[in-house]
Parts: C-alpha cells; sequence; structure tokens
C-alpha cells in the first residue's frame, strides 16, 4: 500500500503523540514520566539526585491551606540561579504535613480529593508569565493572591523562572559573566522545569502526563512550541548545557512534552511572522514605512508576495480536508483563495457570535495588554517597573507605538486577571463611563485604553463601521454578520499599527531582533525572507532616498551567525516555530510528542500580529493525528488582550483544563 508524505508523517506524528494522548486516562506505571519510558541501559541513576526535592522542607500556609516550596533547582547546571529555578504551591488537602522545625514533612494524601482531582491526578499548570520574553524571575516570596482559583480546583501550581529574549549578567552570583540568553533558551528552560516535575513525581501529588503551560502574546508563542516539540532531539545539546534530568532514579527516561498548550494572542512561527503581518495588514497600508517611493514600501508588497507562496507550499486544510491556498492576482498580490476565505470565515463566525451575545448599548474600548500578570510571584510587578526604571528592558518594543497614534492610559493593576475582559454598556452614559472605570480597573497590568465609544443598537454598530466604505453586512433577521475581504478587515478593524517588518527591522530594534541575538550581540537579523528579498532586490532599493548602504550585507552577515552552541541561525527560528513540528512542510515533522489539547484565543481587532499567525496553528494541529481537540476561539471587538467572548481567562482556562482531563 503506498503513502504520500503526509500520509506517512501523519503516522509518526501519530506515535510520537501517543505518549501523552491518554492524559484523560492516567496510567499507573507513569509516574516518572509524561509517556511510557524503558529503563535506559548503562545510566548512573545517582545522576540526578541532586535534583530530589526534599519532602521535609515545606512551608504552609494555614490560612489558605497551601503548601508552597519557592527557589528549587530544576538543573545541575543553572547558568543563572536568579532564572532557574521554580516554586510549587499546592492546594493543602493533598499532603499530610507533619511540622518540622520552621518547616512541613509532607507525604501525600492519596484519598484527598481537591474539585475533580485526587492527588494521583491532579494537573499541573505552569504560566509563560510574559508578552515580551523578557526574562522570568523565579519567586523569592510567597503570596497568595490569585493562587486560590487553581489550588481550589485541584491543580498544582508551577512557577517556573526562565532565561528570556536577551543574554544578562547574573548579578545575585557575584559574577560578571554573561550568562546565554535569547532563543532558545525560554523554551530550553521551561523543559527543564517540566523534566524536574517529572523527576520528583513519585514525591508529588500530581500525574506525570498532565502538565499544561499556558501563555500571552510571544509567551503564547513560547507555550505553542512547548505543545509542539515535546522530546524534540534539537534541544538535546541544550539541555545537557544546563543539566536538565534525562532520566529517574529507576533509569527510566523522562520526557519534557506536555499534555496542553493554552495561549492568548500567540507571536510566532518567527520564519514567516514578518511576511503575514505584511501580507494581511501591511501591504493594505501607507503608513510612512510603507510610503509610495520608499524601499520599504517594496519590501511590504514582496514579503506579501513570499506569503502567498509559502501558503502554497505549506499544505493546509480546512474541515473538508480541502487544501486552503491563495490566488494570484493583479500585481503579483495574493489576496484571493481559499486561504483568505477561510481567515474571513473565522471573523465571520466571530462577528456573528458577538452581536447575537452582546447587550445593546455596547461600549466600544480599544484595549492592549503588554504583559499579563498570572499570580506567583509578588514581586513581579516591582521587578517589571524597576526594569523599565533602569533601562534594562532592551531594545524599543515591537509593539511600540507612536504617541501620535494613541492616547492611552495606563490601567491599575489586578494581579489574578480573572476578572471579565469584555466590556458592557448600561443603558446610560453616566452608567457606561462607570461600567469603563470598573472595567479598566479589573484588568493585568500593562492594559492600555483610548476613548470608548456607545453604540445604542446593533444596526448603528454596523453602520458606524460602514461610514467610509461598505464592507461589512449585518442580516437583521437571522443576526450573522459576513466580512467582504481580507483588506477590508485589515483597514477598518485591524489595520497595520508596526511599521514594516514589524519583527525584524531594518534597524534591528525589535524585541525579537533581540530575540535571535548572540551573547553581547544583542540584536540580530533573522528572517530569511527579508533577507532573500534584500538580496535579490538590492538594485532597485538603492535607488530610493530611504534606503542605508549597510542594510545590503546587514541581513546575510546575521542569518550566517551560530550560537555557542555551533546552532545556526535558521535553526534557532525553527526551535520557536511550533508549525516545524506541526506541518509536513517542515523537516521536524513527525519528530516530537505533541500535546493532544490546545487552546488559542485571539482578538480578531488584534493590530500587534497577524490574524495568521493563530489561524495557522489550529489548521495544522486539525489534521495532526494524535491531537485529540482543538479550541481556536477568535473574539470580536477585542485586541491584544487576553481575548474572551465571556467569562474571565483564569476561569476559563481552569474549566478548560477540567474538560481535557474528564
Amino acid at each position: 500500500m503506498g503513502f504520500t508524505r503526509r500520509q506517512f508523517l501523519a503516522f509518526a506524528g501519530m506515535a510520537g503523540a501517543a505518549g501523552l494522548a491518554g492524559c484523560s486516562k492516567p496510567a499507573d506505571d507513569s509516574k516518572g514520566s509524561g509517556s511510557d519510558s524503558e529503563q535506559k541501559a548503562d545510566v548512573d541513576v545517582n545522576e540526578f539526585k541532586d535534583l530530589a526535592i526534599d519532602m521535609g522542607a515545606w512551608k504552609y500556609d494555614e490560612e489558605n491551606d497551601c503548601y508552597y516550596q519557592l527557589g528549587l533547582k530544576y538543573c545541575l547546571k543553572p547558568a543563572t540561579k536568579t532564572y532557574e529555578s521554580l516554586a510549587i504551591f499546592v492546594p493543602g488537602k493533598f499532603f499530610d504535613g507533619e511540622k518540622n522545625g520552621n518547616a512541613y514533612k509532607c507525604t501525600v494524601n492519596q484519598k484527598a480529593v481537591v474539585g475533580n482531582f485526587t492527588a494521583a491526578t491532579a494537573p499541573v499548570l505552569m504560566p509563560v508569565n510574559t508578552g515580551t520574553l523578557a526574562a522570568q524571575q523565579s519567586p523569592t516570596a510567597y503570596e497568595y493572591s490569585g493562587l486560590g482559583s487553581y489550588l481550589s480546583q485541584g491543580c498544582v501550581y508551577v512557577y517556573a523562572g526562565f532565561r528570556g529574549r536577551s543574554a544578562g549578567v547574573d548579578s545575585s552570583s557575584g559574577s560578571s559573566d554573561v550568562y546565554p540568553g535569547g532563543a532558545p533558551w525560554p523554551v530550553v528552560d521551561l523543559k527543564a522545569a517540566v523534566r524536574y516535575l517529572r523527576y520528583n513525581a513519585a514525591s508529588l501529588p500530581f500525574e506525570p502526563a498532565r502538565v499544561f503551560v499556558f501563555g500571552f502574546s510571544a509567551g503564547g508563542g513560547v507555550s505553542a512550541v512547548m505543545g509542539a516539540s515535546g522530546d524534540s532531539e534539537l534541544y538535546t545539546p541544550y539541555l545537557e548545557q544546563i543539566g536538565a534530568a534525562t532520566h529517574d532514579a529507576d533509569g527510566k527516561a523522562i520526557s519534557d512534552a506536555v499534555a496542553g498548550s493554552a495561549s492568548w494572542c500567540p507571536v510566532t512561527s518567527f520564519d514567516v511572522a514578518d511576511a503575514a503581518y505584511e501580507w494581511a495588514m501591511g501591504q493594505h497600508a501607507s503608513d510612512e514605512t510603507r510610503a509610495e517611493g520608499g524601499w520599504r514600501a517594496q519590501l511590504s508588497s514582496g514579503l506579501a508576495a513570499s506569503y502567498g507562496a509559502w501558503v502554497n507550499s505549506m499544505d493546509l486544510r480546512n474541515s473538508d480536508d480541502e487544501q486552503l491556498t491563495l490566488d494570484e492576482t493583479d500585481g503579483s498580490q495574493y489576496t484571493m483563495g481559499s486561504y483568505a476565505d477561510q481567515l474571513l470565515s473565522y471573523a465571520n463566525d466571530a462577528a456573528t457570535y458577538f452581536v447575537q451575545n452582546t447587550p445593546f448599548p455596547y461600549t466600544y474600548t480599544p484595549q492592549r495588554l503588554d504583559d499579563p500578570t498570572f499570580p506567583g510571584d509578588p514581586n513581579l510587578l516591582a521587578t517589571r517597573e524597576a526594569a523599565q526604571a533602569s533601562g534594562a528592558s532592551g531594545a524599543v518594543s515591537a509593539s511600540t507605538k507612536s504617541s501620535e497614534q494613541t492616547e492611552s492610559t495606563a490601567a491599575p493593576a489586578d494581579a489574578t486577571g480573572e476578572e471579565d475582559a469584555s466590556t458592557t454598556a448600561s443603558t446610560s452614559a453616566d452608567a457606561s463611563a462607570a461600567a469603563d472605570a470598573s472595567s479598566a480597573a479589573s484588568q493585568p497590568s500593562g492594559t492600555t485604553f483610548v476613548q470608548s465609544t456607545i453604540y445604542d443598537t446593533p444596526t448603528n454598530y454596523f453602520a458606524a463601521l460602514n461610514s467610509d466604505h461598505w464592507w461589512i453586512n449585518y442580516n437583521l433577521k437571522r443576526e450573522t454578520v459576513t466580512v467582504q475581504s481580507v483588506r477590508d478587515l485589515s483597514q477598518h478593524v485591524r489595520p497595520a499599527e508596526l511599521p514594516c517588518s514589524p519583527y525584524d527591522r531594518p534597524e534591528r530594534s525589535s524585541k525579537v531582533n533581540q530575540l535571535f541575538g548572540i551573547g553581547e550581540e544583542s540584536t540580530l537579523h533573522f528572517d530569511a525572507m527579508v533577507g532573500d528579498l534584500v538580496e535579490k532586490n538590492v538594485d532597485a532599493y538603492a535607488l530610493c532616498s530611504d534606503w542605508d548602504a549597510s542594510y545590503e550585507s546587514a541581513w546575510s552577515g546575521d542569518l550566517a551567525k551560530e550560537d555557542s552552541l555551533e546552532t545556526a541561525m535558521s535553526a534557532r527560528v525553527d526551535m520557536m516555530n511550533p508549525l516545524y513540528w506541526l506541518s509536513g512542510a517542515y523537516e521536524g515533522y513527525g519528530a516530537a510528542s505533541v500535546a493532544p489539547h490546545w487552546r488559542i484565543n485571539e482578538g480578531v481587532f488584534d493590530t500587534e500580529v497577524s490574524p495568521c499567525s493563530a489561524a495557522n496553528i489550529a489548521l495544522a494541529l486539525g489534521k495532526y493525528d494524535g491531537v485529540s481537540d482543538v479550541a481556536y476561539t477568535p473574539v470580536w471587538g477585542q485586541g491584544h488582550v487576553l481575548a474572551e467572548r465571556s467569562g474571565s481567562p483564569v476561569g476559563n482556562l481552569l474549566s478548560w483544563v477540567v474538560s481535557c482531563c474528564a
């Protein structure tokens, strides 16, 4: 019997995912890993004994019935003690604790039940608590605020520190040596943390096959990579360098695969992120960086065309197993086709849900979030403020906006992020203003707002959207909505507010440029698509008055660089791209254990990332054998935030985790 490459690789994907596909039915003999594993030959069973958790060192919060430990080193050779450690927070009922001096000696209470879980079936939840891939420090102090939402449901909450988008100096160690950072170290560190948990699984109250990660923005992208890249050999030399556990005390191999990945507005897939942004948004804009006559206007057009060719090579498929493609139109652009129709169908469904479930009058308040504030580290906000004040936040953010574009104010902090992110108006202007103030107070720290607008009826709302050009249709009788084109969606609710080539900028000034820096070369080019276009069109670009001659060799020079482990730039880009393991167009397809459960939410009005980023992950997952469920939810009326159609982000996340383990 013959198979296509896609079918053949699907079998490999099925085999790789099989180990975690049984999340709903925990295996009795899997306490040492996330999948079935045999004892490794010729291993030193004592190799990782220093990673064994001290069960006599638990602290206890009696008022909230929570056991916890802070500062647990999760690898033998950490590059930085500040970031490469973690904290564990456990529901009190899962332990029997005996006073042990200033601490407690704990054993697992196998009979305890919290929420839907016992100590043997409890899931672990791990936040990627950054939207910009700043380093996440391991907590040095304890605070219960926000943890109750997770622990009351029977979840074990693990807050792991990790290195961020840049190299740094660990001042706590007294050394002036620079430790490596950037791609792929954030993922490597989190994988080491997962392995640490499984190394200690026999002592802890959780099911090793039930590790879930979640994050927002670039943190959501890391969560997606964690979900797609379980046990990928690409990370092996990095894990070895920091002394991550490879086997347990019985010699059985340990997996770093996870059961589930949740993300809001994921920024990822950096090999095509710039091209996707230009195709969906940039080519329809005329801002300064895309102004006619400038070289970046030509770059924008070239990237949009390159993205069209990329889509046609990807074998992305809809629910009917039909390949999604783009058709070349006038000007060598790919603006029409089944792929564009699929994106529009997502927007149509989101808009239809919105109009059918939103009370009017409705107050629309544009919002944007820089960093989430999931609980676990009471010093998080102070650390971020100190970093910003000292200028340690690094290069200009990819999400930085001109003061001429928005006039916004920072919202007060809410460390839990549990309040409903949606904004619903009352029946009077005064009540609407009060509701807006309440909504602002409930948003996570870093959320910014601009002027609100009140719409009395759905008809008035859509009439306002169509005020300058008819592009969105509202069927009053059926309460359904259809958008005319991707171009219309971009120009009216998702405009390109970032400059051309937003992630790999000519001056290397974005935070993603930082992510691909190497050591003291803190910011580098990484996008081969941009590099190819510069190389092919340098003569035409050089005729433009805004061309800088240094750009001619900038990309080719950076793309040829290797990191300290002699890994090429292209491979580092692959290691931050979930599609590398999810799509047959990449060499990594079928070469990792892919999480069986996925939750992906994005705001339809998000101007920080193209609508392609989340959609492509969902489309690839929809045809990946071994993936049990994919909850992909575009949210109308919300931007780059913890976008939800109803309810709260944390509440909905926890309901999803419970359903995955049912």
